[in-house]
C-alpha cells in the first residue's frame, strides 16, 4: 500500500487526540481530516469512513458500531478504539506481542480492535503463563488496577481537575465491568478474573497487578520460573520488557511512552508472587497501540509514530 489514507473518526476525543500526535508529521501516510462544521455531518464521515485505506474508531460503543455500519466497501481496513468488538466473532485482537503469531494476524485482518488499557497488562502477565500451563485455565484469578483519570474521557478529566477532586477512586464493585470477558477470552481462561479496578489523582499511567500463590499452583512454579517465561515470550519486543523486581513501582514508571514493562516480585519462600504491568494508559494502554496496529496492518514500521 502506498501512502495510505488515514481516517480517526472522533479524533477530537482523547484517545483520537493522542493518535492525531503521533500520526503528525510523518511522511509515509496522509491523515484525512474533515473541517469542523462537517465533522458530525454523517454524509461528510460516511465519504471519509469510505475513500480512506485505514480507519480508527475512537468512539463510544454504540457509536462506533453505527460508523462501522457507514462502511459499504470490502477495502477500507478499520482499528476499533472502543470495547464494542474485542471478543466479536471475524475481529482480530490487536495486541501484537501478544501471541507468537500475533503480528502476522494483524497485518492481514480488515478489522482489528485494540485492547482496553487493564486488560493489556493483564493479559501481558497471565496469557504466556496459562499457555505455558503454569496457570490452569481454571484457576481464580485476581487483577487489582490503578489508572491515572485520563482513562475516564472528559467528564472524568473535568472531575479530577475541579475544586473537590478524590486523591482515589474505586469502582466496578458490581464485579461486572466490560473488560473482563475481554481478559477472560484472550487469556484462555475459562473463570473469570475478579477484576478490582480504580482510578488514581495523576493525568496519566497506569499499574495492573496480579497476586499469584505459586504454592497453591499444580506446578508449584519459582518467581525465576514465572520470568523465564514471560522473558522468552517477549524477547525481541521492542515495546514489552520484562524487567528486575523492585520494591517501589510508581504509577508513572511508563507514562508518556508506549512502552509495557512487567515485573515479577515475591517471596520464593513464601510461595507469593506479585506479578506487575505498568503502563501508560494513552500510549501502549490506547492511541499508541492502535498506531502501532495501524502500523503494522498498512505494512508500515512498526514503531512509527511511536515513544519508546
Amino acid at each position: 500500500m502506498l501512502m495510505p489514507s488515514i481516517f480517526i473518526d472522533g479524533a477530537a476525543g482523547t484517545t483520537g487526540l493522542e493518535i492525531r500526535d503521533r500520526l503528525a508529521g510523518r511522511t509515509d501516510l496522509t491523515v484525512v481530516t474533515l473541517p469542523e462544521d462537517r465533522r458530525k455531518d454523517p454524509a461528510a464521515r460516511a465519504e471519509a469512513l469510505n475513500d480512506a485505506d485505514l480507519v480508527i474508531l475512537c468512539l463510544p460503543d454504540e457509536a462506533a458500531r453505527e460508523s462501522l455500519d457507514l462502511i459499504r466497501n470490502e477495502r477500507t481496513r478499520v482499528v476499533d478504539a472502543s470495547s464494542a468488538h474485542r471478543v466479536a466473532e471475524g475481529w482480530t485482537y490487536g495486541f501484537p506481542e501478544l501471541e507468537p503469531d500475533g503480528a502476522e494476524r494483524i497485518a492481514a485482518a480488515s478489522r482489528v480492535s485494540n485492547p482496553g488499557c487493564y486488560p493489556t497488562g493483564f493479559l501481558a502477565l497471565v496469557r504466556p503463563l496459562v499457555r505455558a500451563g503454569l496457570i490452569p485455565a481454571d484457576h481464580p484469578l485476581t487483577v487489582n488496577a490503578v489508572s491515572g483519570y485520563s482513562g475516564g474521557g472528559k467528564s472524568m478529566i473535568a472531575e479530577f481537575e475541579g475544586a473537590d477532586a478524590p486523591a482515589w477512586r474505586g469502582y466496578a464493585y458490581s464485579l461486572a465491568h466490560k473488560h473482563v470477558p475481554e481478559m477472560t477470552v484472550h487469556a484462555g481462561l475459562s473463570t473469570p478474573p475478579l477484576f478490582a479496578p480504580s482510578v488514581a489523582n495523576t493525568y496519566r499511567g497506569m499499574v495492573v497487578e496480579v497476586p499469584l500463590a505459586l504454592h497453591a499452583l499444580p506446578l508449584r512454579p519459582s518467581l525465576n520460573a514465572v520470568r523465564s517465561v514471560l522473558a522468552e515470550a517477549y524477547d525481541g519486543c521492542p515495546l514489552v520488557a520484562v524487567a528486575p523486581a523492585a520494591d517501589l513501582i510508581a504509577i508513572e514508571a511508563d507514562a508518556g511512552t508506549d512502552r509495557l514493562t512487567l515485573r515479577v516480585c515475591g517471596n520464593d519462600g513464601t510461595g507469593q508472587a506479585r506479578l506487575v504491568a505498568t503502563l501508560d494508559n494513552l500510549g501502549k494502554g490506547a492511541g499508541g497501540a492502535a498506531v502501532q496496529n495501524l502500523n503494522i496492518m498498512a505494512g508500515l514500521d512498526p514503531l512509527a509514530g511511536l515513544i519508546v
